[in-house]
């Protein structure tokens, strides 16, 4: 069958290694890190070879096919010798997705896509579909495929994982919109990155149900990148023509009406999110009765503007899963004012011009949150009326309490990467919950 290596060890590469050996290759899988125990037991268990906190170069030459984690960048000497070496470099999603006939529904985004993956999966869920969540988000997509056990699979893909897809085609496609995001891994330059992304889009046919923003205005200009045999749906802002029509009410489909006021999740952004999700939905086999029995017993995902806690009528919101501009842009768009925002963290090569408006009419004032605040010191100092920098969470956190008033919105959405001081956008959004929970109930 031929010989497979894994590069990296984690959720997607020890499922890939899996389904490689189930069916039938040989497999080896190599980790620079250290690979956690769990991890380990499964491998041994399975009687697959790998080495932990090293990578043997001629070991991994010897592999016909690698499925490379999205995590381990294009530029490193090990990916730039493997090139020479032309040996094809593959992503799980693409490895996984030559093995199962069940259908495939694709969710990409610089924002939202974690929000429209888990309500599209709900929506199909709840409707009594036999459906798996994977990809960015969930169980390993590979080792779900091994198991055979669903007839339809809701991915969240990464622009990562896209650049190194290249026969993967699934029958729902679905591109919310494109921002500037991880720069610093497309040379930064834009372009690159918006390639990537429409990605998602490159095997199309008459059978592929495309579903993207019409109102992106980067997606507008790419907009020919799409085939144009596919099946298109554009959702639309105040328009009439789209597959779905977003206005200040509702969100207006050939089948139905949803009520933005009642819907399960609130702000522009996240109209948008639902729409791409329900048109996703019934392009699997929703109804649009199971669509109107389940939409509103939806939750989404924690550190993505979740409630965490309200004191003296200070309301503290967790974004911590704003790790772009635009991200903060939208959460800025989702309250009225008086915010007081805490942001910063590991630049990504970000422009913050775009949040000046925002900023100017609706933040009261601003918490740099990290080792080094100097960027956003210098372009935000003269924005607000009041601006601190800290490299302490139980400061941000005690300064914002003082700062606030009744009626106040603390927002922790950081526009940055959280690996400064904290592991993840995850411990930083537990921890920000953690330390406003004591701080305010003394628990």
């Amino acid at each position: 069958m031929g010989h497979i290596v894994i590069l990296g060890g984690g959720e997607s590469g020890v499922g890939a290694a899996l389904l490689a050996q189930a069916k039938g290759f040989s497999v080896f899988l190599s980790d620079q890190g250290k690979l956690k125990e769990p991890y380990q037991d499964q491998l041994r268990h399975h009687a697959i070879p790998f080495e932990s906190e090293t990578h043997t170069i001629r070991e991994i030459l010897k592999a016909d096919e690698i499925i490379i984690s999205p995590g381990i960048p294009e530029k490193s000497e090990l990916v730039q010798t493997i090139k020479k070496q032309g040996i094809p470099l593959i992503s799980e999603i693409e490895f996984a997705a030559r093995y199962t006939n069940a259908k495939l529904i694709a969710i990409t985004g610089s924002n939202g896509k974690t929000t429209t993956t888990l309500l599209t999966y709900h929506l199909l869920k709840t409707a009594g579909f036999n459906v798996g969540l994977a990809g960015n988000i969930g169980q390993s997509f590979a080792k779900q495929v091994m198991e055979g056990t669903y007839d339809y699979y809701v991915l969240e893909i990464s622009s990562f994982q896209l650049d190194r897809c290249f026969q993967f085609n699934p029958d729902v496609a679905v591109l919310i919109n494109i921002t500037p995001d991880h720069l610093d891994r497309y040379d930064y330059k834009f372009e690159n990155y918006i390639h990537s992304k429409f990605r998602i889009f490159q095997n199309a046919t008459a059978q592929t149900s495309c579903i993207y923003w019409g109102g992106d205005e980067v997606i507008q200009q790419y907009q020919d990148l799409i085939p144009n045999n596919a099946h298109q749906h554009v959702i639309q802002f105040d328009q009439t023509t789209g597959a779905a029509n977003i206005t200040d009410q509702a969100i207006e489909f050939a089948f139905g009406s949803i009520n933005r006021a009642t819907a399960p999740i609130q702000g522009p952004h996240n109209a948008i999110n639902m729409a791409a999700a329900v048109l996703a939905a019934t392009e699997a086999g929703v109804s649009w009765s199971d669509i109107q029995a389940n939409l509103g017993s939806f939750q989404n995902a924690p550190h993505r503007l979740e409630p965490c806690g309200n004191w003296k009528d200070i309301q503290f919101i967790n974004d911590s899963k704003a790790t772009n501009v635009d991200a903060v842009f939208y959460a800025l768009n989702s309250f009225p004012k008086n915010i007081i925002l805490l942001i910063g963290g590991v630049d990504k090569g970000n422009e913050y011009d775009v949040l000046n408006d925002l900023v100017k009419s609706k933040v009261k004032g601003m918490i740099c949150l990290g080792t080094d605040n100097a960027k956003l010191m210098a372009h935000f100092g003269d924005q607000v009326p009041r601006i601190i920098s800290t490299d302490s969470l139980e400061t941000a956190v005690a300064t914002s309490m003082q700062w606030g008033e009744s009626g106040d919105i603390v927002l922790l959405s950081p526009a940055c990467a959280s690996f400064d001081l904290f592991k993840n956008y995850e411990d930083r959004g537990d921890q920000f919950k953690a330390t406003v929970n004591r701080l305010t109930y003394g628990s």
